[in-house]
């Protein structure tokens, strides 16, 4: 990527001037198209030497966990036998088998002694989260559209291809909750805008907030007797963390008990109008396999695989072959018991790190791998998310600027956004080079301040 192109990127990125404008004459009818959110700062740091795996990089902005082997966690799965008939297509909604382990594997998480169980006909394979997400947004109708904000970039995408169709609604968390969006506020924005349907993340991407337990169940309550159509992406759903009531620092947490999922106070898996997103991608550790899924009802699961025909064909059957052994019971347990443990660890540690560099929180991380900062309270020019994190990358180190996670569809809300001094963290590397990372952190503002 040339210089041009990536200060273009960054202009689209930020809502700058330049965002706009005539495609580059060699793009012919083409048009040019930003990078957006985590894919600019890599863009930006692969202009200053990074690639993946460079040992000398800390990519604190990465969303992805770390891929290796993990203490207590099984093996990873390096091969796969396939059939004969695997290079073949595959049904656009998965092979029976997969979806059938699919959702065998939500009945025993969150499923035991309710009467309704989810089936194959209830899921939709698809090549990774963001392919399933496209799916459904292709399926929505000409309906209004309600997500919290600050949420997970690719959205504004999404809804940027269907904005002829689709009227986004955001609703914004107050600071107080740490940006979380109640059931209640999403109810009431629902009959004020006409809404049909909600998408968020959940474990939300980038507050490592989570609704669960009573809060979870008040918004599939709501979902259910509107009716609202909830996408639910839960594609950090093992990423659980506790307080640990008996400890002494406010900062630690424990490992959460299990992972959490709208799939437990449905009622009906055939007509509760809840489409649940998830994958093997963050709480299995195998983002470059591509295997995501929707689960919810069969009318809905169908409508969405039937947009697969033409956005891109169905899912690899090698990859969902591979998928089957990753979902045995003991197996997938073990992974993400292990999984809970070592990224509470790193979670305690980044919480802590940062606030003694003066980064503060509204909410600490209860969930996913990101720590979502405040950096008022930093020397400037590092109290801008934007300034922060192209100082960082000086120091071979990069964060995303919580800016980018304004989703903002068709730049129809202008103005300084309320998260431009803020910053996510991704405590996804491995321990060695996210403490690596931090170190060069703290000595970038030690030097500010001296």
């Amino acid at each position: 990527m040339s210089v041009s192109e990536t200060s273009t990127a960054a202009a689209a990125v930020q809502g700058l001037p330049g965002a706009a404008g005539a495609a580059a004459p060699e793009l012919g009818a083409l048009r040019e198209v930003p990078y957006m959110g985590v894919i600019h700062v890599v863009a930006e740091a692969v202009r200053l030497g990074f690639y993946n795996g460079h040992p000398d990089w800390c990519n604190l902005g990465q969303g992805q966990p770390e891929v290796g082997e993990l203490e207590g966690a099984p093996k990873r799965v390096l091969e796969v036998k396939i059939d004969p008939a695997d290079c073949a297509y595959g049904p656009l909604e998965g092979t029976d088998e997969l979806r059938g382990a699919i959702a065998a594997h939500y009945n025993r998480l969150y499923r035991v002694g309710q009467k309704s169980q989810y089936t194959a006909a209830n899921v939709a394979v698809a090549c990774g989260g963001r392919l399933a997400l496209t799916r459904a947004m292709a399926a929505l109708s000409n309906v209004s559209v309600g997500y919290q904000l600050p949420d997970y970039t690719a959205y504004e995408d999404m809804f940027n291809m269907h904005l002829d169709r689709l009227r986004p609604v955001p609703i914004v968390g107050p600071r107080e909750t740490g940006f979380s969006v109640s059931a209640q506020q999403v109810a009431t924005v629902a009959q004020e805008e006409d809404l049909a349907a909600y998408l968020f993340s959940n474990p939300c991407n980038p507050t490592g907030n989570v609704l669960r337990g009573t809060e979870l169940a008040e918004l599939v309550e709501l979902a259910r007797s509107r009716p609202l159509t909830l996408l639910s992406d839960e594609f950090y759903s093992h990423f659980i963390y506790d307080a640990d009531h008996d400890g002494d620092d406010g900062g630690d947490a424990v490992a959460g008990a299990g992972p959490v999922s709208a799939a437990s106070f449905v009622e009906d898996v055939n007509s509760d109008p809840v489409l649940i997103f998830d994958g093997l991608t963050k709480s299995y550790r195998y983002p470059g396999w591509r295997v995501g899924w929707a689960i919810g009802p069969p009318a809905m699961v169908e409508t969405m695989a039937r947009t697969a025909s033409a956005i891109d064909g169905g899912p690899s059957r090698v990859a969902q072959a591979a998928a089957l052994t990753v979902l045995e019971p003991a197996r997938a347990d073990q992974e993400t018991d292990a999984l809970r443990r070592a990224f509470t660890a790193k979670r305690n540690l980044m919480v802590r790190r940062l606030k003694e560099m003066g980064v503060t929180f509204a909410r600490e991380p209860e969930s996913t791998f990101y720590c979502f900062g405040s950096l008022e309270n930093l020397p400037a020019p590092f109290n801008d998310g934007v300034s922060f994190f192209q100082r960082a990358l000086q120091h071979k180190v990069m964060t995303v600027p919580g800016e980018y996670f304004d989703v903002n569809p068709g730049k129809q809300r202008e103005g300084v956004s309320p998260w431009k001094q803020w910053m996510r963290f991704s405590f996804g590397p491995p321990m060695d080079n996210m403490v690596m990372g931090l170190d060069r952190l703290e000595a970038m503002l030690a030097q500010a301040r001296s």
